[in-house]
C-alpha cells in the first residue's frame, strides 16, 4: 500500500484550513486518513503551522511520500531536513501574543481613567469631548458680543 502525507482541506469557501494527514494514496483528498500529524492555516498572518515532528519523522522513515505542498511545509518546520540529515532552517515566525484584556481593564480602572495617559479614552469619549469643545467654542463668541 502506497502511503502519502497530504493536506486534508477543511473550512469555508474563502477560509481554508488544512490538516496534515497520512493516508493511502488512493483515497480522496478529504477522505479517510490513517493519522493526522499536523495543522496548516494559511489565512492567519503569519500562517499557523503545527506539525508533530515525532510522527512526521516516523512516517517519513517508513517510506511515506509527502505531496509537494506538504514537502514545502516540512521544509519550513525542519522535519524534512532532519529526515535527510541536512542543517535545520531558521525558526518559523510566531504571532505576537495578544494582550490580556482583563489585565488591561484592571490597570485602567485602578488608575481611575487618567486622561493624561491617553489609554483610557475610548472613541466615544473622544467624540464627546470634541463635541463639548465645539459647543464651548460656539458659546464663547456669543458671550463676547453681549458684553
Amino acid at each position: 500500500m502506497a502511503v502519502k502525507i497530504k493536506l486534508k482541506r477543511l473550512g469555508k469557501i474563502r477560509s481554508p484550513h488544512y490538516r496534515i494527514v497520512v493516508a493511502d494514496s488512493r483515497t480522496r483528498r478529504d477522505g479517510r486518513a490513517i493519522e493526522e500529524i499536523g495543522l496548516y492555516h494559511p489565512v492567519q498572518n503569519p500562517s499557523r503551522i503545527e506539525v508533530n515532528s515525532e510522527r512526521a519523522q516516523y512516517w517519513l522513515s517508513v517510506g511515506a511520500q509527502p505531496t509537494e505542498p506538504v514537502l514545502a511545509i516540512l521544509k519550513l518546520t525542519g522535519d524534512w531536513q532532519a529526515h535527510k540529515g541536512l542543517p535545520a532552517p531558521a525558526p518559523l515566525l510566531q504571532p505576537e501574543p495578544k494582550a490580556d484584556k482583563r489585565a488591561l481593564f484592571e490597570a485602567l480602572t485602578k488608575d481611575g481613567g487618567d486622561e493624561s495617559k491617553g489609554e483610557a479614552i475610548t472613541q466615544k469619549a473622544k467624540k464627546a469631548d470634541k463635541k463639548a469643545d465645539e459647543a464651548a467654542d460656539a458659546a464663547a463668541p456669543a458671550e463676547s458680543t453681549e458684553a
